[in-house]
């Protein structure tokens, strides 16, 4: 954001020394120095320029006007007033905001014109007295902390429950509402009919704040919700070996709101993992299973979307290595929670409460504290180790991988003309299958995605075709392996089993 401007007006010799440890703390401290720069007149280098006139102008320029009087009046022009006077008149002139700082108790000793300035002052507004420089900069916080919390600068509630600066109603999706409650009702009955205007459902669900998106609101609705908060991407990669290293094989960012960030998450890391394809003896569909389940994918990956720190400049990151998966989120522990309880029963603490009610409806997540425990038990029921958690600099889950059976097929991620996402279609094509039925089959759920690392590559190698092709975005549209693609799997199967 653009700094707000600070005038500091003052007799300078008066206070030489205050100033100076003003401008110096407002640089230095680390949530003041976000918001607010100084203008000091002994920074000014020599110009052509008379000094009542740029005081003046940097007045108009400034956002706060910051008095400190004392006992000196200061130099007076022709008219009797003192620069500090004709300052403090053209702030409130200007409506600019004034924070005034008297030195001492006692005013019988000050000047008589600085008496009648201060009375001036305490008709106007709330002044403070102060005698020392560590009084004047503890005040001076204070005061500028609530400047700032007044304005909703900084929030004093949770990040999903303030408004979104900058952001308006125009910059949510109608569409995205919409499918919401679509999902929402058909997943827990959400009492809203599928025709309410947006502005009902946001009001619901407790997404508005006097009128304004929130930034839950943002994330869940947006348009472009990087717009607002360019960190809420989520980074995914994808390494062969077991550490971070260049060039990376595979690398995404995906923007989006959270429900687009989670789907697209969940299907990099399905797109890469093993498939293990089991035999037909029991019926005409082969049995599928990836070797970790899409379950425990999207219970990690949701998690550190759900629970992130949205404050922060990171954003999650999916890294899947040769041994391991791992998911690392800006964020951290609830106090009432540590490593050891997240695998004991416990309740439902989000870190922000109106972003997760909306997933929590759309069956994304439950709110009964049991994410951590179902990844535990499915792994184990996959034959995997149990997850495992930590706390660095963020939120870290790691999932082992373990290494293929080798009395299963297996699709590994292949170079050359077939990927392993179009080889893991073509195993899961069965007679004529819709693009819903496929996808379906490989437990993705983001048809963009679906669309651009399967089903595209595979009609584009003549491996599938359609059966309305002269129709392609035909509602009726079906997908079925050609001669081509026949071949192929019957050598992929031949090479199997020679590999045995």
């Amino acid at each position: 954001m653009t700094p707000l401007h600070i005038f500091i007006s003052s007799v300078q010799k008066e206070f030489a020394r205050e100033r100076v440890t003003l401008k110096d703390y407002l640089q230095s401290d680390p949530l003041l120095r976000r918001f607010f720069d100084v203008f000091l007149f002994e920074d000014v280098p020599a110009k052509d320029q008379r000094a009542d006139q740029l005081y003046l102008e940097e007045v108009r320029r400034c956002d706060i006007y910051l008095g400190l009087f004392g006992n000196e009046y200061g130099r007076e022009d022709a008219e009797g007033i003192s620069p500090t006077h004709n300052e403090f008149t053209e702030a409130s002139h200007r409506g600019k905001h004034r924070l005034i700082f008297v030195k001492g108790a006692d005013d019988s000793k000050k000047h008589l014109k600085m008496q009648s300035l201060i009375r001036s002052a305490d008709d106007q507004l709330v002044r403070r007295r102060f005698n020392t420089s560590a009084e004047l900069i503890t005040a001076l916080y204070a005061s500028l902390i609530q400047y700032l919390v007044e304005r909703e600068l900084i929030r004093s509630g949770p990040f999903d429950a303030t408004f979104c600066r900058n952001a308006s109603l125009d910059d949510l999706s109608q569409e995205r509402v919409s499918r919401f409650v679509r999902q929402a009702r058909r997943a827990r009955g959400f009492p809203l009919p599928e025709g309410a205007e947006p502005i009902e459902v946001l009001t619901h669900l407790n997404l508005l704040d006097k009128k304004r998106p929130t930034h839950a609101a943002v994330l869940l609705f947006g348009k472009q919700p990087q717009r607002f908060m360019i960190s809420s991407e989520v980074k995914c990669a994808h390494f062969h070996g077991v550490e971070i290293a260049k060039p990376i094989p595979s690398y995404q960012v995906y923007k989006g709101t959270v429900f687009d960030l989670v789907d697209q998450a969940v299907d990099f890391v399905m797109s890469k993992i093993n498939l293990w394809v089991g035999t037909r003896e029991k019926g005409p569909q082969a049995p599928v299973k990836y070797e970790i389940p899409r379950e425990v994918v999207a219970e990690a990956i949701v998690n550190a979307v759900a629970h992130r720190d949205y404050a922060s400049k990171g954003s999650v990151q999916v890294m899947l290595f040769a041994d391991r998966l791992e998911i690392w989120n800006p964020g951290t522990l609830p106090e009432s929670l540590t490593l050891e309880k997240l695998r004991l029963p416990h309740g439902s603490v989000p870190a922000n409460p109106l972003l997760t009610e909306p997933l929590y409806l759309t069956k994304y997540i439950e709110r009964m504290g049991t994410g951590i425990r179902d990844m535990i038990r499915l792994c184990r029921e996959a034959g995997l180790t149990e997850p495992e958690f930590s706390l660095t600099d963020g939120f870290v889950a790691v999932i082992r991988r373990l290494p293929p059976p080798v009395s299963r097929k297996t699709t590994r991620e292949v170079t050359g003309e077939v990927t392993g996402e179009v080889r893991k279609l073509l195993l899961v094509c069965r007679g004529e299958m819709s693009r819903r039925q496929l996808q379906e089959a490989l437990s993705l759920k983001g048809e963009e995605n679906f669309r651009q690392l399967y089903l595209i590559p595979a009609l584009l190698s003549e491996l599938i075709e359609m059966t309305i092709p002269d129709k392609p975005n035909s509602r009726l549209q079906k997908y079925r392996l050609t001669p081509k693609g026949v071949i192929f799997l019957r050598k992929t199967d031949s090479g199997d089993k020679n590999g045995k």
